[in-house]
């Protein structure tokens, strides 16, 4: 179940018309899996009755960019991630850390 309706992400992209309706609600399920794949759980699962506001700006900062950057690669230009990007959003909610414990 996605957490953020194709209305919130149209908005967030600044999308008025319903052209890409179907693209933009497959960068959605896109994104929320990255996203639970990256906080090792699924979402609704873990929080059933109300989604964090900050995993719901996660979902909408991905959403954006696949769909804002449909290639692996970029030609011609210099790309960087911002600070308080999507890893910085959700790193407090993940279920795992990396290292060993108690070192």
């Amino acid at each position: 179940m996605a957490i953020v309706t194709l209305a919130d992400a149209k908005a967030h992209l600044g999308i008025t018309d319903s052209t890409d309706d179907a693209l933009i609600t497959a960068k959605i399920d896109a994104a929320q899996a990255r996203l639970e794949q990256m906080l090792g759980y699924v979402i609704a699962t873990e929080f059933p009755d109300t989604v964090p506001a900050d995993l719901a700006e996660g979902v909408l900062q991905l959403t954006a960019h696949f769909y804002e950057n449909r290639e692996a690669t970029l030609v011609g230009l210099s790309a960087m991630p911002l600070p308080m990007g999507v890893e910085d959003t959700i790193r407090n909610r993940r279920t795992y850390a990396w290292g060993v414990a108690g070192a």
